[in-house]
């Protein structure tokens, strides 16, 4: 993808670059790969060359992921629906019923903040995925399907998908033992975004082929090896601590 950026020297006069330059330095973070990304490397994954292109206007394969949504849809009770808008915003501590009640943000501050880095770096690769393929959610082409507060960015593919399954690959990682049960809790996250009419069903499968990529990625990087054994050792304390 090809994005046009302005320079600094194209939107302030020549004498105040430097000056912002040593500011960015003074306040840049420690082991930031750069201004964006914490762990990844900015075009990797590259998610247009993994992921097929979505299902075209028109076609068979549209209109069964469309039946497959009215479908989904009207199967969801109201219980299903209200779970659905809770996790308009959703963090790695959803899924404490599957890690412990000991896993809390309160009592975990590393384990937040790298877990923030994470989702953050894989919302950047998918929304750049969404800005290439440009494909309406299903409540803009049926608005017979929207309810509540509606998006305004496109679908494919599924961002909650790719973010909640980017979390649990790495917090499997953290507790083998909960592994299924943490993929488990990621797929219905997923899922329930169809429930609502936000996504399609190809759209949460794109999301998790991408969040595999990223995890790849993620793995590669050592700033990522670094964080990931530092909250290793708080999430073992915290564990012990919390079983005796």
């Amino acid at each position: 993808m090809n994005f046009k950026r302005r320079t600094l020297s194209s939107q302030f006069p020549r004498g105040l670059v430097p000056v912002l330059f040593s500011l960015a330095l003074a306040v840049a973070p420690l082991h930031a790969a750069d201004e964006e990304l914490h762990y990844l490397v900015s075009g990797k994954p590259d998610a247009v060359a993994l992921l097929a292109p979505p299902p075209l206007p028109d076609s068979p394969e549209q209109a069964a992921d469309m039946a497959e949504v009215h479908a989904v849809c009207h199967a969801a009770s109201s219980n299903d629906v209200a779970v659905a808008f809770s996790e308009k915003k959703f963090s790695v501590f959803n899924f404490t019923p599957a890690v412990g009640t000991f896993f809390q943000s309160n009592n975990l501050p590393k384990t937040a903040v790298f877990f923030e880095r994470v989702q953050k770096d894989a919302a950047a690769v998918t929304d750049d995925a969404k800005a290439y393929y440009k494909r309406p959610r299903p409540f803009t082409v049926d608005p017979n399907l929207a309810l509540g507060k509606l998006e305004k960015n496109f679908g494919y593919p599924s961002g909650h998908s790719a973010e909640s399954m980017v979390l649990a690959l790495v917090l499997a990682d953290l507790f083998p033992d909960q592994h299924d049960a943490i993929i488990a809790e990621a797929r219905a996250i997923s899922w329930h975004r169809v429930e609502i009419a936000r996504h399609y069903p190809t759209d949460i499968y794109a999301g998790h082929v991408l969040a595999q990529a990223i995890v790849r990625e993620m793995k590669a990087s050592p700033d990522f090896q670094r964080d990931f054994a530092e909250v290793k050792a708080e999430l073992a304390a915290a564990q012990s601590a919390g079983n005796n």
